[in-house]
């Protein structure tokens, strides 16, 4: 079972309420969204039901559409999902979600070009070159943007849809490791003998040295993040083998 994981209490709420914030990560998503007594396309369901019910039509139903649409529900589901629950919750509510339904859901998602320009559009950090010098580690299409190169190196890296970088291992004999902040679109991050974790924008991972890994976009959407490389002695990246290609197809 995918593991659900969420940073947004403590990105957001951390220093002024960190008591609500631990109960959003760690009890409402680390334990009740973890809960195997219901799969989580159901649990998607129910708490777009939830919310729309109470007329919450804001950032965060936006974020349990996207979720829904990831686990699994259908345009024709959803459709039919808030059609029903419209006769019993009201109608404006129904009108209200399809909006936003219809822009999760939409099927006039930009290609090429256009995609490239519409998720350059969506954050602050150019896309960049392609990423030509380390081509040989990526499986598909990746660019660089240096963003600082003084005192600590920071590098906007994004990935068009279905590409990833090869399994590798930042080394260091002391320090070093590499932290990524996802800036734009939908990616993952895996360790070596865990579960790929699903990455958005806000979402911060710390990678200490010594650590095998991957990252890169999910296979339906350009991904950025700005890579940190963390100061340490004799850092060093080793470069491994690609990730299994059907592993990889099987995240959504």
């Amino acid at each position: 079972m995918e593991k659900i994981t969420q940073t947004a209490g403590r990105d957001q709420l951390g220093g002024f309420a960190p008591d609500f914030a631990h109960f959003n990560d760690d009890v409402l998503f680390g334990e009740n969204w973890n809960n195997p007594d219901l799969d989580l396309k159901t649990r998607c369901v129910i708490t777009v039901v939830a919310l729309m019910s109470s007329g919450i039509t804001d950032s965060s139903l936006i974020y349990h559409l996207e979720n829904a649409k990831a686990h699994g529900v259908t345009r024709a589901e959803i459709a039919a999902i808030v059609t029903h629950v419209g006769f019993y919750v009201g109608w404006p509510k129904a009108w209200a979600v399809f909006r936003l339904a219809k822009d999760v859901w939409s099927e006039a998602a930009p290609a090429g070009e256009d995609a490239k320009a519409a998720h350059a559009a969506s954050m602050v950090f150019p896309i960049g070159a392609p990423n030509d010098g380390f081509a040989q580690y990526f499986s598909g299409q990746s660019y660089l943007a240096p963003v600082s190169q003084e005192q600590v190196g920071i590098f906007n890296v994004t990935f068009e849809p279905g590409c990833r970088n090869n399994w590798h291992i930042h080394h260091a004999d002391q320090g070093g490791g590499q932290i990524l902040l996802c800036v734009a679109g939908r990616g993952y991050y895996q360790e070596w003998g865990k579960e790929a974790v699903e990455l958005r924008p806000g979402d911060c991972v710390n990678i200490p040295a010594g650590v095998k890994h991957w990252h890169g976009a999910a296979p339906d959407s350009w991904f950025s993040h700005l890579a940190v490389e963390v100061p340490g002695e004799n850092s060093a990246n080793e470069w491994l083998e690609p990730v299994d290609e059907a592993q990889y197809k099987r995240l959504r």
